[in-house]
């Protein structure tokens, strides 16, 4: 499997054309039990490498999963992590914000929602919606997010402050040992529309589809534009984004995948090393229990 991730990872080396972005490349996989093989695979050693991490009790990952409706983020992430043991990963769903969450700052529930060491975190939406949704519909912020008076009056610097925040958020997550991988799923718009009429036409997809599934396409370009910025003004080396082409569900999982298992064969990971002290003390265990 050859992944050119030169044109799918972005660190701010170069900045996003997102009209020149691929939505669906060649097929990484010869079939369907080719494409079975392989994502068994990459979760087997997802898990490995996650096992390790939660021994080796420093690090985390968040996984974050943005993307135009119906592009496939909830099928994407059951294929990727459905192979971690359940106690070493949580997934966080995002829906509109609750009353509660509208009384802290924006931040605030992501935050309570980050991965402790040893675990992988996966947030299906993120605090990004605030530089998406927000960006396009800045009447959220000016009507449901009881910001101060003053801090709306000039929206395009209330949203450079969030790109900042998002970006020193990301480097104090990194600086205390949360990696965190930003997925994009770059869905082409006769695609989408192709996904909507499916949910239509099956009956056990209808629950998936509603009108505001309609309104939010008419602001497509908006939201091409909203990411293409979001994406250029906070990738970095310590908090990539993966702009993945999500016209084939299968490649753009098993590009995910691979992308998960290579941050973590980056970390510098290892099992605890046991003392002679303590392999004294196991053996002597092992004694007992021989005898018990």
């Amino acid at each position: 499997m050859e992944i050119d991730w030169d044109d799918i990872r972005r660190d701010g080396r170069r900045k996003l054309v997102i009209s020149d972005s691929r939505t669906a490349i060649a097929p990484l996989y010869d079939g369907k039990k080719d494409y079975q093989r392989q994502i068994k695979r990459l979760q087997k050693q997802i898990d490995e490498r996650q096992r390790m991490m939660y021994a080796h009790d420093r690090y985390s990952l968040l996984a974050v999963f943005q993307a135009m409706d119906a592009a496939g983020k909830d099928g994407t992430i059951r294929a990727v992590f459905s192979g971690i043991n359940p106690h070493g990963v949580q997934i966080t769903s995002f829906k509109r914000p609750s009353e509660q969450e509208l009384d802290h700052n924006y931040m605030w529930r992501s935050t309570t929602a980050m991965p402790p060491r040893g675990h992988v975190g996966v947030f299906n939406r993120s605090y990004y919606e605030e530089v998406l949704v927000c960006k396009v519909h800045p009447e959220i912020v000016t009507e449901h997010q009881k910001m101060p008076d003053e801090n709306v009056r000039d929206m395009e610097s209330l949203f450079q402050d969030r790109y900042r925040a998002i970006q020193a958020f990301e480097r104090y997550s990194a600086d205390n040992g949360t990696l965190v991988l930003k997925f994009f799923l770059n869905l082409s718009y006769t695609e989408q529309r192709n996904r909507f009429l499916s949910r239509i036409d099956e009956p056990d997809k209808n629950w998936k589809f509603s009108q505001a599934d309609i309104r939010e396409r008419g602001f497509w370009q908006q939201y091409q534009s909203a990411y293409e910025q979001a994406i250029n003004e906070t990738a970095t080396p310590y908090a990539p984004w993966f702009v993945v082409p999500a016209d084939d569900k299968k490649t753009m999982r098993l590009i995910v995948a691979a992308a998960v298992l290579h941050a973590l064969e980056e970390m510098d990971l290892s099992y605890p090393e046991v003392s002679e002290e303590e392999r004294a003390e196991l053996e002597s265990y092992r004694t007992q229990l021989e005898n018990d």
